[in-house]
């Protein structure tokens, strides 16, 4: 069984973070503080990845200099050539970018492998019509978009903007443009996340951030839609990816919905195996 991180942010103490969601990353997990105090390499990553079992791994470049931070779409270009286990995800802020569709064009030769959008963070409506260049960019380019869709502690966040009914249209809209909601609707969206996922066959689920032993409680239909399902750590939010993975693999679910959970589904979008 191949396994698929859909959710990794490569940030560590030296990057230009804020200091509150850098002190909550700290105290959540400081086994990673003092792991990754330096600027991560590739080596870094990968022996991690080894030591906690997971094949390959979706890394998340930001832009988001209000809310968490900077991890630059450079850095991780830099990070990511010639690793084909590190799978970057470009960040592209509609609140500081002009032209962001020619700008996705540019990174995707650079290397990415999709594109990361916070709309509680960055503060746009996914269907703003101003977006609909960049999503026919990436649609042409067939890359995946990965929204946040959840709450979130960090200050700054406006939770309006990412109700999942405003990727309704999107998906609509952009009926072959593949699009993920990380966080799965964690909060206030379950109900409305699935019936997303559920009715349209451009959406997926993206589990990052919820407790595994939750997921059926969250979503007690999970199984009609294991192809929808997409797993994430949000690592370093979370201590151990491997024992979130050991616990999907206890839930009362087909091994075919599981193995597509752990890693089928994402590879469907990623075609990384």
């Amino acid at each position: 069984m191949k396994i698929i991180d859909f959710h990794y942010h490569p940030v560590s103490p030296v990057f230009d973070f804020l200091p509150q969601p850098m002190g909550l990353l700290k105290k959540r997990n400081p086994v990673w503080a003092k792991r990754f105090a330096g600027i991560p390499t590739a080596s870094d990553i990968l022996s991690f990845l080894d030591e906690e079992e997971i094949d390959y791994v979706v890394l998340l470049a930001e832009r988001i200099p209000t809310v968490t931070g900077i991890v630059s779409n450079e850095f991780l270009t830099s990070l990511c050539k010639g690793e084909p286990r590190l799978i970057p995800f470009c960040s592209i802020n509609p609140a500081l970018d002009i032209h962001m569709d020619v700008m996705l064009e540019k990174l995707v030769k650079q290397g990415f492998k999709g594109l990361k959008l916070w709309p509680s963070y960055q503060h746009f409506y996914p269907n703003q019509q101003n977006l609909y260049p960049l999503y026919a960019s990436a649609q042409r380019l067939g890359i995946p978009i990965l929204y946040h869709i959840g709450t979130s502690v960090f200050e700054g966040t406006k939770l309006k903007y990412c109700d999942p009914i405003y990727l309704d249209e999107v998906a609509v809209d952009f009926p072959k443009l593949n699009i993920v909601m990380a966080h799965a609707g964690r909060g206030f969206w379950y109900n409305k996340a699935f019936t997303m996922a559920s009715l349209h066959k451009n959406i997926f689920l993206e589990i990052s951030g919820l407790p595994p032993s939750k997921l059926l409680e969250y979503f007690p239909r999970l199984g009609k839609i294991g192809s929808k399902i997409i797993f994430g750590s949000d690592y370093p939010d979370v201590t151990s990816i491997k024992k979130n993975v050991e616990y999907i693999k206890t839930l009362p679910l087909d091994p075919f919905v599981i193995e597509g959970i752990l890693g089928l589904n994402a590879n469907q979008l990623l075609k990384v195996f």
